[in-house]
C-alpha cells in the first residue's frame, strides 16, 4: 500500500513538472549586462577617481552603445535588436541643439575590452566625446499552475495553459564624458509582462515577451532620458557641473539664430517707420 502511494505521489510530481521536459526555460532565468563590471573590471580599476569637472565642446558628439552581456555569446540581445532599440534612444538626443551627432556603436566594439581605456579607443574610432552606455537586467520566470496537472497527455501540453510566465526588464542609460571619466547623468526604464501559456508554447512566448519587454523598458527610459537631457542644460548653467566651450562655427544653437532674425525684423521695422 505504501509503495502504491509512493508511486502515485511520484507520478503526480512528474506530471506537475512536465513543462521542464519540453522547455529549458522553466523556472527563473536571467540575462544582464553590468555597467560597473565593464567600467571597473578589477580592484585596481576601482581606485577612487579624483573628481574633475568635464570640459564639453558644443555641439557634443555622442556615442551610443549597449554594454555587452556578461554571457553575451549564449544569450542577450542580438545585434539587430540592439540597433533597433538604440534608434529609439537616439531620438531623445536629436531634438537638442547642443548635440552635434549621435553614433550608434555595435556592442561588439566593446566586447573583450574593459574599462575606460576601451571607451577612449572607441571614442577615437568614432570621433565622439561622450558615451551613452545602456545596461540591462532581464529576469524571466515560468512556473506551473494547478492546470499543469492536465499535462499528463500530449494533447494537454498543447492546449492546457498550465504555465504562468513573467518577464521583468530593467534598462539604464549612463552618459559619461570620455576624457574626464565623469558621469554626467543617467536615466532608467522598466517593464513587466505576464502571460499564461501551454507547456509547448513556453519558449516562443518568452522569446517574444523578452524582446517586447526590452522595447517597453527602452521607451520608458527614453522618456526619462529626454527629461534628463533637458535638465542637463540647466544644470550646466546653474550648478556648474561642466565647463562649456564652443566649436568653431557654433554659436549656441537655433535659439540664437531665431533671436537674430527677430532682431533684424525689429531694426527693419524701425527703418521703415522713419
Amino acid at each position: 500500500m505504501k509503495i502504491r502511494i509512493l508511486i502515485i505521489m511520484l507520478g503526480v510530481t512528474l506530471l506537475a513538472s512536465c513543462s521542464s521536459f519540453v522547455s529549458n526555460n522553466t523556472g527563473k532565468q536571467a540575462q544582464s549586462s553590468s555597467l560597473m563590471s565593464f567600467l571597473y573590471p578589477n580592484e585596481e580599476s576601482r581606485v577612487k577617481h579624483v573628481p574633475e569637472i568635464p570640459v564639453l565642446q558644443l555641439p557634443v558628439k555622442v556615442g551610443l552603445a549597449f554594454v555587452p552581456s556578461s554571457n553575451w555569446q549564449r544569450d542577450g540581445l542580438h545585434g539587430k535588436d540592439q540597433v533597433e532599440l538604440l534608434e529609439n534612444v537616439k531620438q531623445s538626443f536629436l531634438k537638442y541643439d547642443y548635440i552635434d551627432r549621435i553614433e550608434i556603436i555595435p556592442s561588439e566594439y566593446l566586447t573583450g575590452g574593459e574599462g575606460f581605456a576601451t571607451l577612449e579607443q572607441v571614442g577615437r574610432l568614432y570621433d565622439v566625446d561622450v558615451m551613452a552606455l545602456v545596461s540591462y537586467d532581464q529576469v524571466t520566470q515560468s512556473l506551473e499552475n494547478n492546470a499543469a496537472l492536465l499535462y499528463w497527455t500530449i494533447v494537454g501540453m498543447y492546449v492546457i495553459p498550465g504555465n504562468e510566465n513573467t518577464v521583468q526588464t530593467f534598462v539604464d542609460t549612463a552618459v559619461f564624458d570620455i576624457k574626464s571619466k565623469k558621469l554626467l547623468f543617467r536615466a532608467p526604464g522598466v517593464s513587466k509582462l505576464e502571460e499564461r501559456t501551454t507547456a509547448i508554447g513556453i519558449d516562443d512566448t518568452l522569446t517574444e515577451k523578452s524582446l517586447e519587454g526590452f522595447g517597453i523598458a527602452v521607451q520608458d527610459m527614453s522618456t526619462n532620458l529626454d527629461a534628463e537631457l533637458a535638465r542637463f542644460k540647466t544644470r550646466v548653467k546653474e550648478e556648474k557641473i561642466a565647463k562649456v566651450e564652443h566649436r568653431e562655427g557654433y554659436s549656441g544653437g537655433s535659439l540664437n539664430f531665431y533671436c537674430l532674425i527677430l532682431l533684424c525684423l525689429v531694426l527693419f521695422r524701425k527703418i521703415t517707420v522713419r
